[in-house]
């Protein structure tokens, strides 16, 4: 009772003044807050935006503790000294390498956030809990810190803040992030090299080892060494929150349970590289294009395998889903759905540089967004229109 009465009192002495939104959200973040609707109300129920995206980071947590494994168990794999997966060793690397990536994008991230509250006058708005969780997951492990820091500046003003905030935003501010980072530092981003802790020169002798990402080997007609089974599960190199399907597909449907995210996205969005898959499995299997190479090897993988190799179901669970972003429709969502798919795909084999078209797919699907619901809603007046015709005659 003693903090929650000093909060109290200074939520009073603060009030009115230019850093009353800034300590209201550390209030209403601690406590829930003591005000209550004196007038009618047209809706009532028990969530609000800070509650939908705790539920979106509970979804997470997994793929970042898995992540955080998963890091140090890549990291001696690398050296040739296999640990125990569920190891203190595997742990403690993830710890010191993947928990300054959350650090990094939740302070610069947030302390945008109070600035522009602060200017601006308004309650800082709670958008950016889920977005400074997926930043981390989304990026290399060995991502430079300074780096980040940049690029979640620019994601938070550029991506949301100029447009009006949270709700306002046409692009999702975490693929902002990343598609700055792609394009200003493309080397870091690239995933053609496996990250090994302490890459330093000792006595001479370099303790870094190179190798390919399951995306990258493909495109380079390199099989990879790993089962169906370690891709499946997420024990393999790749960005901290992506590889584990297992984990996405079970944050997945905790958040359709919730009914926080859509599952006509996450459906439509699988069909869609799916049938883009089977497209290139059967131009390869036609003969129509005898000499793969000149494509990469990605398009002669099986449709299915599109689904457990790179972050295809990472992008159709936590980022299609955005709901400020996202198609609004349910039409609009099959259609938003699976054109994110079928473009990833087709990003992914064609695109010689970097062997993963989801977060620009997602992007561009963005920004068609609201045409395709403006054309969904055209096209239901239109009928009604017809209907009322009908009716009349």
């Amino acid at each position: 009772m003693g903090l929650k009465r000093t909060l109290h009192y200074y939520k009073l002495k603060f009030r009115g003044s230019k850093m009353a939104p800034a300590f209201n959200a550390l209030h209403t973040f601690l406590y829930l807050p003591n005000e209550t609707t004196h007038n009618g109300t047209h809706i009532k129920a028990a969530d609000d935006l800070k509650r939908t995206m705790n539920t979106v980071i509970m979804a997470l947590v997994p793929c970042l503790l898995f992540g955080m494994f998963n890091a140090g168990y890549q990291h001696y794999e690398a050296l040739g000294t296999p640990v125990d997966f569920l190891s203190w060793d595997a742990f403690y690397i993830g710890i010191i390498k993947v928990l300054p990536l959350v650090v990094v994008s939740y302070g610069v991230g947030l302390a945008i956030e109070f600035l522009f509250a602060v200017i601006k006058g308004h309650e800082v708005e709670e958008g950016y809990l889920v977005t400074g969780m997926l930043v981390p997951l989304i990026v290399p492990i060995d991502l430079p810190l300074w780096m980040l820091a940049v690029a979640v500046a620019f994601g938070v003003v550029i991506g949301k803040e100029v447009f009006g905030g949270t709700g306002m935003n046409i692009l999702n501010p975490a693929l902002t992030i990343r598609a700055f980072l792609f394009f200003a530092y493309p080397t870091w981003m690239s995933g053609d090299k496996v990250w090994v802790h302490g890459a330093v020169e000792r006595a001479g002798t370099p303790d870094a080892i190179s190798g390919e990402t399951i995306l990258g080997s493909y495109a380079q007609n390199l099989a990879p060494d790993y089962s169906y089974y370690e891709m499946f599960m997420g024990f393999i190199p790749g960005s901290v929150g992506e590889t584990s399907k297992l984990l996405i597909i079970a944050g997945g449907l905790f958040l359709i349970f919730t009914k926080i995210g859509s599952w006509r996205i996450m459906l439509s969005t699988i069909v869609g590289a799916l049938a883009m898959g089977l497209i290139f499995n059967g131009v390869v299997d036609a003969g129509w294009i005898s000499d793969t190479s000149k494509f990469y090897g990605l398009m002669s993988v099986p449709f299915w395998q599109h689904l457990i190799i790179g972050s295809i179901l990472f992008g159709a669970v936590y980022m299609a889903t955005d709901p400020v972003t996202a198609s609004q429709t349910n039409k609009g969502k099959w259609i938003y759905g699976f054109l994110i798919g079928f473009i990833s795909i087709l990003i992914r084999v064609f695109n010689p540089a970097y062997p993963e078209g989801v977060f620009l797919a997602i992007l561009l699907m963005n920004v068609f967004a609201p045409t395709i619901d403006h054309y969904v809603i055209r096209g239901n007046v239109i009928r009604r229109m017809k209907r009322l015709k009908v009716k009349a005659a």
